[in-house]
């Protein structure tokens, strides 16, 4: 049975890419970090991807690929399907060039991307929302692909795509005299991945490189663990950088060769590190941005006294999902919790729980009340955000003692999801 010749990056074309993008994607910094070192006991890297011009290392392989077009085929015009960085890398891209280009977002796409693609792209892109997922937009501008003769730009299943992220590697090793033992990218489509670790594969077969998904979008390690690209029925958008229902064939391929292992990281830690970049490295990061640094911690026992590189991706975050971030990263650390409480219908039930249930450093964040006239007692949705996790039994307690406990929904996605 003859086997299919699987398509990885040559040196040669990652350097061509690499010279293609001289003064348009930035060199950008690798730097030490201070506090990753000291905590984990090692040389932690952080490759500034965030610093791109764009925000994201996905100029890289949209400005390389719309560069391999024809002058016939840059006078089509050309088409891509996002509602994130890729868009505006393609319309950073069609400025560029000068080459026309329409964009199919999401009719829900929020309106700061939306200016975002618009401020990248001028006159050169037409952005057009159509739908209400990426797969209805996706569908559109494969249509007018079709119709129209015009080239679709790909956000990761491209070779040209590909060997522009594939730059990310190169610098990292061009960079750093030391030997570099691990490298934590972060996979979405995979085409960041499966580029990156075509070149260290050459340049520094020795380098673990660990690709790292959100819990709730495990594509490529789905598809590693079946040994077949698998399309997921449904994922947890949250980490919208990174979070794919199916990974390129292409990227599949590479990263089933060539990555050393995929792991997944759940979102709430992924929130938490959000926090802490900004409060203590006065770092700004997308969720997708922050999984390399996230996965850190599940790595600690084998990263001591060794030379890591984490990839920070991308830095487009929308300031409006902050209190998101802090309910997520509060609910993963176990200090934020939410309960269906009964209260008495009498005089001082409320007094009784505030002053008498709940500890002393214990807060109420959230409080829905529902007042049945015909019952005795009345259902709240509470929450409660404790300062230690500790907290939780003894309150819970509390609370059954005195007759107020009804449902503790933490746990309870399904409910949790439909009251809070």
């Amino acid at each position: 049975m003859q086997t299919e010749t699987v398509y990885i990056p040559t040196l040669e074309n990652v350097r061509k890419a690499a010279a293609t993008l001289n003064g348009v994607a930035a060199v950008t910094p690798l730097t030490h970090s201070l506090r990753y070192s000291k905590n984990l006991e090692a040389n932690i890297l952080l490759k500034r991807e965030d610093l791109q011009v764009v925000r994201s290392y996905k100029i890289r392989g949209a400005y390389n690929k719309m560069s391999s077009l024809t002058s016939a085929e840059r006078k089509k015009g050309i088409v891509c399907a996002s509602a994130g960085n890729h868009s505006q890398g393609v319309a950073y891209s069609c400025k560029e060039l000068q080459i026309k280009g329409t964009i199919y977002m999401p009719s829900p796409t929020p309106k700061q991307k939306i200016e975002q693609v618009k401020m990248f792209g001028e006159d050169y892109i037409d952005i057009v929302l159509v739908g209400d997922t990426f797969d209805d937009a996706n569908k559109a501008a494969l249509a007018e692909c079709n119709r129209l003769g015009k080239t679709f730009v790909h956000p990761f299943d491209d070779e040209k795509v590909i060997e522009g992220q594939a730059t990310v590697g190169l610098e990292i090793l061009e960079q750093t005299k030391k030997t570099i033992d691990y490298v934590f990218v972060a996979v979405g489509g995979g085409g960041l991945a499966s580029g990156l670790s075509s070149v260290f594969n050459v340049l520094s077969p020795q380098t673990k490189i660990i690709g790292i998904e959100p819990q709730g979008a495990p594509s490529m390690k789905t598809s590693l663990d079946n040994k077949k690209n698998t399309e997921l029925k449904e994922i947890d958008k949250f980490v919208d950088g990174a979070a794919v229902q199916r990974v390129g064939d292409k990227t599949f391929a590479i990263c089933s060769q060539l990555l050393d292992e995929m792991i997944t990281i759940p979102e709430g830690k992924v929130c938490q590190e959000i926090l802490d970049l900004y409060n203590k490295d006065a770092i700004v990061v997308e969720p997708a941005g922050a999984l390399t640094l996230a996965a850190l911690d599940f790595y600690k026992d084998k990263l001591k006294g060794k030379n890591v590189v984490c990839v920070v991706s991308g830095s487009n975050n929308d300031i409006t999902r902050t209190a998101e971030i802090k309910e997520r990263a509060l609910l993963y650390a176990n200090l934020k919790h939410y309960f269906i409480i009964r209260f008495p219908q009498r005089a001082g039930a409320l007094k009784e729980f505030v002053a008498e249930i709940l500890g002393p450093s214990d807060d109420i964040t959230h409080f829905q009340y529902t007042k049945k006239n015909a019952k005795e007692n009345a259902p709240a949705v509470v929450g409660i955000e404790l300062k230690d996790e500790t907290d939780l039994e003894p309150l819970i307690d509390r609370m059954k003692s005195r007759n107020f406990f009804g449902e503790y929904l933490n746990n309870k996605p399904d409910l949790f999801q439909y009251l809070v």
